[in-house]
């Protein structure tokens, strides 16, 4: 059997030499309120470029654009993905990767190898770790494991004395007491969530809503555009609501193919949200973007991208609901796994991050060149985005075009630091004010 991997791995690798293709446009017409959406360029093979995870080197960390600091709030974590603020200062990060996954075929195989590369997949550490910096110094100087025994989490949400974890596969609440290290009592399951074998976006996403009365869980696609049948896509690609009391719960907006960080907009009191789009269209499409997310509203996944814009490849189509299908707030590039969200209210970092949203880049991994691998800021105004992005965090990406980082989850603390989950380095990086305010 190894053998035959090994033979198919040779022609998939030989093969996929002679079919990638390269990008026309830069990520900048991918971007913003009106992105470039040019013809699709579809290959027999999609285009795969995968940045090799190494790590950072001693000493090394990103680069920080002028005016702030950055430094490892904390450092030698276990694939730290996602980050929650408690309301005393202590930061939770949950540590996790995908769950097991069964079957798939050669194909899957080789595509599992191709993201182990990149620094995704392995054993999941299942738990959620508090850092704590006691003597506010930017670094955290106690740490313990909060939570364990999870099932691949990821989402995090406290209303009061309830502590909400999104696992995998359903939404589980714990007892929580202000200043608590570690969390021993038995969770509560609040609602299942889609997940199963297939389970292809399996990160759970979790925010509460400002007066704690319900909780939104993002559920990312089983699919890139609905191959493993439509369905197995019952009930995802959506936004869930659900009431914490009972766990009733209804599709808050549908057609997200991977909506995935998300964050209230103070000023306009909107529910905003990073959404991953399809692949294997080339380097150009789709752009992921950013959006306020309607009660109801539909965004067109699989059906089409970005509005009415039709993808040709999926057989059942739906005309009438890709006629109400909405377009996105603001493009984000394409192919740059925009998953962390973060609004920006709070931080004290220069003026001109003041107002707006931070967004985690995690990278691509089949577009030619290479999109994402940083942290950006969107400035807004009066509730809406408001200019070009401006890059916070760079050098992810090494001068070998290896991945020293992966940012992914993006936060702001206490005392108003940007805090970065870096899930190939194992750091949480903070960034500050070079004047030394929010060190």
């Amino acid at each position: 059997m190894i053998f035959l991997r090994l033979i198919a791995f040779g022609v998939f690798a030989f093969t996929l030499a002679g079919c990638s293709e390269t990008a026309k446009l830069p990520v900048s017409a991918g971007t913003g309120p009106n992105p470039q959406l040019p013809e699709p360029n579809e290959t027999l093979i999609p285009t795969v470029n995968i940045a090799p995870a190494v790590g950072w080197p001693s000493g090394a960390k990103p680069e920080a654009i002028e005016g702030v600091e950055v430094k490892a709030f904390a450092d030698g974590l276990d694939h730290p993905r996602w980050l929650y603020v408690l309301p005393n200062g202590d930061v939770l990060v949950a540590e996790t990767n995908r769950p097991p996954k069964e079957g798939g075929g050669i194909q899957a195989w080789i595509m599992g190898w191709f993201m182990k590369r990149a620094g995704a997949g392995g054993e999941s550490a299942n738990r959620i770790t508090l850092l704590r910096d006691t003597d506010a110094d930017g670094v955290a100087d106690q740490r313990s494991v909060f939570l364990e025994g999870l099932y691949s989490p990821f989402g995090m949400a406290l209303v009061e004395n309830d502590f909400f974890v999104a696992n995998t596969d359903a939404v589980v609440r714990f007892p929580y007491q202000e200043g608590q290290t570690q969390i021993t009592a038995t969770g509560e399951k609040i609602v299942d969530l889609p997940a199963g074998p297939i389970n292809h976006h399996w990160t759970k996403s979790l925010i509460a809503s400002p007066d704690g009365s319900k909780l939104y869980v993002g559920v990312g696609s089983n699919s890139n555009v609905g191959e493993n049948g439509l369905e197995s896509e019952e009930g995802r690609a959506a936004i869930w609501e659900i009431d914490p009391e009972t766990g009733e719960h209804r599709v808050f907006a549908s057609g997200l193919r991977n909506p995935v960080g998300m964050a209230w907009q103070p000023k306009s009191g909107a529910l905003w949200v990073a959404v991953n789009e399809r692949d294997a269209l080339g380097s150009d499409l789709v752009p992921d973007y950013m959006t306020a997310v309607k009660d109801g509203g539909f965004y067109g996944w699989p059906f089409s991208y970005f509005g009415q814009h039709v993808d040709e490849r999926v057989e059942s189509q739906e005309p009438v609901l890709v006629a109400s299908a909405i377009v996105p707030d603001y493009a984000l590039g394409p192919h740059t796994a925009s998953l962390g969200l973060s609004a920006a209210e709070g931080n004290s970092l220069p003026e001109q991050f003041s107002n707006g949203m931070f967004v985690g880049q995690h990278g691509s991994w089949n577009r030619k060149p290479r999109s994402g691998y940083k942290v950006i800021f969107v400035p807004f105004e009066n509730g809406r985005p408001a200019g070009e992005p401006v890059d916070v965090l760079t050098g992810f990406i090494d001068a070998d075009d290896k991945a020293q980082g992966r940012p992914v989850s993006v936060a702001i603390d206490r005392e108003g630091g940007l805090l970065v989950a870096d899930d190939v380095g194992n750091v949480i990086w903070r960034v500050s004010g070079s004047d030394g305010r929010a060190t």
